[in-house]
């Protein structure tokens, strides 16, 4: 599933080729994603130029002169920049046509992703509203995350996991996070003391901005809006690495499952 430094690494790449380009047809192939595609896009859109591109967790937020596109890449989506012309896939379920001969085109095998049209403040449409704090941003603090954690009995990883605490940080990007602050997966949250905590918002921080550096991770069917592939998932130091040695300590990388979810940790390091 595309994370969030996935997520802003398709916003880049995509940012360099379409910012300021005029829409001049849309082409919805599937109408049937996570929510149906409405009929009016095409007319919403084109002749419409692409003013700004921004992210808000793991949605893309296309800004035109009269509204805004949401899109969610779902479980599978992948967001290319192609020439005109290119030839159709199976799972190629939306074109936004621009009048310099690209196309922007949404592949989503699953059909988990969404594309939504909202002429409000994206900020206020409900998929948004209640997201917490961009990870990145300043808001995102020890101080913030503190208050939250001594009042919550649930278990860390899945506290920042909850997208109305802090948004983005998914279950691969949890794991390394925590094993980085040396923290166990399985703590309750309201067992983490400030300075833990203070650690656990740097280690979010720096694992986030590491991976965004390097283009993403490569996870089943991501790649990046040019065709890259992501490199991070080398750097991995506990995602995906049952039964073998943990980098610091040498003891063996433990899995188990929270809230259906798979974690990994060290019980030596992360104790």
């Amino acid at each position: 599933m595309p994370e969030l430094p996935e997520v802003e690494t398709t916003r880049k790449g995509i940012s360099t080729h379409l910012i300021g380009a005029t829409i001049s047809d849309v082409v919805v192939r599937n109408h049937t994603l996570r929510y149906p595609i409405t009929p009016q896009l095409k007319s919403n859109l084109t002749g419409q130029a692409l003013t700004e591109l921004s992210r808000r967790g793991k949605y893309l937020l296309f800004k035109f002169p009269n509204g805004t596109l949401i899109l969610h890449l779902g479980m599978s989506g992948v967001l290319r920049v192609l020439p005109q012309h290119t030839a159709i896939g199976k799972h190629d379920h939306m074109d936004l046509i621009f009048e310099n001969k690209k196309v922007l085109r949404f592949t989503d095998p699953r059909r988990f992703g969404c594309a939504v049209w909202t002429t409000e403040p994206p900020e206020n449409h409900s998929l948004l509203a209640k997201l917490g704090h961009e990870p990145l941003s300043k808001h995102f603090n020890s101080d913030y995350l503190f208050e939250i954690l001594k009042k919550r009995k649930t278990n860390i990883k899945s506290l920042i996991m909850d997208s109305k605490v802090v948004v983005g940080v998914g279950n691969i990007y949890a794991s390394e996070a925590l094993y980085d602050a040396r923290i166990n997966p399985k703590v309750s949250s309201n067992r983490i003391s400030r300075i833990r905590c203070e650690l656990l918002v740097d280690s979010i921080k720096t694992i986030l901005r590491q991976a965004i550096k390097q283009g993403g991770t490569t996870i089943k069917d991501f790649t990046s809006a040019e065709g890259k592939p992501g490199y991070f998932a080398q750097n991995l130091k506990v995602y995906g690495r049952e039964n073998k040695e943990c980098f610091s300590c040498g003891n063996t990388i433990k899995h188990l499952v929270q809230a259906q979810r798979s974690s990994y940790y060290c019980p030596t390091c992360q104790r």
